[in-house]
Formats: structure tokens, sequence, C-alpha cells
């Protein structure tokens, strides 16, 4: 199984979370959009491990399987089709979660998410997170 991760997926998973290490030692393939890291960049910014966190995501990043999912044409595409059919349906999904979708969407990839808006998506499948 393919799964996309969510920055809070991510940061878990930094912390010990035992079912991510479970769902991501089994997984096919991780795929890591560039959202994910920005968003990543940008706390590891604001805090103090900041160098050391770099080089934790650096080496996660070059783990076998792990695909880091550039924003193309086609994740655009789909982004465009999920504001349009979100909206139309009045459900508000923040901006970074719906290209987070898309691109899970083009990867054909379950996303890893503590944020339950994601199972309101259209096409978008989720794992359910024990927060524990």
């Amino acid at each position: 199984m393919n799964l996309c991760l969510d920055t809070n997926a991510y940061a878990a998973f930094k912390r010990g979370h035992a079912q991510i290490h479970r769902l991501l030692e089994d997984a096919e393939e991780i795929v890591v959009p560039t959202i994910v890291l920005g968003e990543l960049y940008a706390g590891f910014a604001m805090g103090s491990r900041e160098q050391a966190n770099l080089r934790e995501l650096e080496e996660f990043l070059r783990k076998p399987g792990v695909t880091v999912a550039q924003v193309s044409q086609p994740v655009a595409e789909r982004y465009g089709g999920l504001v349009k059919t979100l909206r139309a349906i009045g459900i508000p999904i923040p901006t970074n979660d719906l290209w987070i979708a898309a691109t899970a969407m083009e990867a054909g990839a379950r996303i890893l998410s503590f944020d339950d808006h994601f199972a309101q998506v259209p096409a978008v499948l989720c794992i359910p997170l024990d927060p524990a």
C-alpha cells in the first residue's frame, strides 16, 4: 500500500508513534508532498532544533521507498477539481490540506493524518490513526 504523509503524521512518527511506525514499515511507497515539506521547514525554522530536524528529515527522505511528490500539472488539476467540489457542497478544508489530498490522489496513496477533515474529501482514502 502507498501512504501519503501529512505533516502531523510525520511529527508523530518522529515522536515514536507506534501505529505510524508499523504502517510506514509495511508501506510499499511513502509519499511526502512538497506542501508537507514546506510546513515542516516552516516549523523547523521557528523551533529550537532546526538543524537537527533538517538532518533527520533529510535522512528520512533518503530511505528506500520514500518519494517527494512535486506539485505537477495533474496534481494541480486534481486540486482545482477538489476546490470546486468542496465549495459546491459547503465543506471548508485548509488550502494546504487540499494540495496534500490532490497529491495523494495522484499518487494513488492513502493519507496518514490526524486531521478528520480528509475523510470529507471525495475519492481520498485515509487511514484512521490512534492519537496515543
